[in-house]
């Protein structure tokens, strides 16, 4: 059963079969609170808790899966390029909406900790929450914080953002998809990219440029806290 649980394939598989069981649940409740990433998480912890499987032991394969998300991101490229005269003629809408967006997530995060006290470290760890993993985790390191609540602050805050975006567009009554993209993939980049896809062909453009151009204007804005 070790060798089982050690193989890279364990992983793999655990991963697919998680993210479709998710993916069906969605379908059957139609629940935005049944995230296929948020149920495919849950149950990932609770399979490993059941069967006192290490962590190490299922990264082996969960690594394999993360080397797919370069890839994954760089076909955003394909709806961006299909939407360039979009981009060109809201260029500067775009560009505040992703600094103020950035300024907000950062100083909202910012202001909680010092509500509740956090110290200097988990203050770093929660301030790039917004933005792409990697960059996140860059931020962090660079700024003391602790990586591994960093990543976990990114992965619910994507999914927390896919959960909600949809909701709040429809209550605050944003009919502009380039408005939705542009929230939505500077507030939950790339996990809420992904439903702004499955809203529109312009919604996922516009927060696929967001994902990078808030990334960036997070690491400048970063160097003055």
């Amino acid at each position: 059963m070790k060798e089982l649980f050690s193989s890279p394939l364990f992983g793999i598989v655990l991963c697919i079969a998680a993210f479709g069981a998710g993916v069906w649940l969605q379908k059957k409740l139609k629940s935005p609170f049944c995230h296929p990433l948020l149920v495919a998480v849950a149950l990932i912890i609770a399979v490993l808790k059941v069967f006192r499987i290490p962590y190490e032991d299922f990264n082996q394969g969960g690594e394999i899966v993360s080397l797919f998300l370069g890839p994954a991101t760089a076909v955003l490229a394909l709806s961006i390029y299909n939407q360039i005269e979009v981009l060109k003629k809201h260029f500067l809408p775009i560009l505040m909406g992703c600094l103020v967006g950035s300024l907000t997530s950062m100083g909202s995060a910012w202001l909680l900790c010092r509500l509740f006290g956090l110290d200097e470290a988990l203050t770093a760890a929660m301030l790039p929450k917004s933005v792409t993993t990697p960059i996140a985790m860059g931020i962090s390191e660079a700024h003391g914080g602790v990586v591994a609540v960093t990543v976990a602050a990114v992965i619910v805050t994507g999914i927390l953002g896919a959960m909600l975006a949809p909701l709040l567009i429809k209550l605050f009554r944003v009919k502009d998809p380039v408005a939705a993209g542009v929230a939505m993939g500077t507030a939950s980049h790339a996990v809420g990219t992904a439903k702004a896809l499955e809203m529109g062909e312009i919604q996922g453009a516009m927060s696929s440029i967001a994902i990078g151009v808030a990334g960036l204007l997070t690491v400048v804005l970063s160097l003055f806290v």
